[in-house]
């Protein structure tokens, strides 16, 4: 019998459900690490045009370095997978959701190569891959966006996961929103090579430490009950 005002335990299923979750962020924080390694590998050490151009070009069909830009894009997009397996019960189902949707547009993202120089309008002409592959990134940065401002304000995420969706997103925001200008009135150049680069960083850094709290976190998430 449980005492009064203490906390019932968790039951087994619930206990082996925070385990499968610790397990599903430590998975997602190795996928983050690897796929960031692997995609700035092939950023570095890839022919491109350095920050004036758009990471992606790494990807191109035909370059030494597009297997591993590729095999690194499926890395973080299996992480983003990861960290939504890994939200405690009782987060808002958006959130998930909004993960799932940015693994998706991800991996299309890795998969659908841009022609060279990766062109976008309004400034350059661009084939149908280069649309696809442009429009997927954009909503792939978007759902992951969009899950950091719905893990901010979703209570049952916990303390830490909700502080550093809320930084990430107070970040994020404004930068999206300068390099969706910047690509409009400027085009290619400098300024939307570093933008991009930082925008990308930032999603990075926020996975791999929003796995690591996940994984960390030893709390059971069960629904306490009281006497």
């Amino acid at each position: 019998m449980t005492e009064p005002g203490r906390p019932a335990a968790p039951t087994v299923p619930r206990a082996r459900g925070d385990v499968a979750r610790r397990v599903a962020g430590s998975a997602a924080a190795g996928c983050t690490l690897a796929g960031a390694v692997a995609v700035t590998l092939a950023v570095v050490a890839g022919p491109g045009p350095g920050f004036t151009g758009y990471v992606s070009e790494a990807g191109i069909a035909g370059s030494a370095h597009a297997a591993t830009y590729r095999i690194g894009i499926l890395a973080l997009a299996g992480a983003l997978l990861l960290i939504g397996a890994a939200l405690p019960p009782g987060v808002w189902a958006a959130a998930p959701a909004l993960l799932a949707t940015g693994a998706v547009f991800t991996a299309v993202s890795g998969a659908v190569t841009c022609s060279g120089g990766c062109p976008l309008p309004p400034f350059e002409r661009a084939t149908a891959a280069d649309l696809v592959h442009g429009g997927a990134s954009i909503a792939a940065t978007a759902s992951v966006v969009f899950a950091m401002i719905t893990l901010a304000v979703s209570g049952p995420a916990g303390r830490t996961v909700r502080r550093l969706a809320g930084m990430a997103a107070a970040l994020a925001l404004p930068l999206c929103a300068t390099v969706g200008l910047a690509m409009l009135v400027i085009g290619r150049g400098p300024v939307v090579g570093v933008l991009e680069r930082l925008i990308l960083a930032l999603a990075v850094l926020w996975g791999l430490s929003t796995a690591t709290a996940l994984a960390l976190c030893k709390e059971p998430h069960a629904v306490r009950s009281f006497r």
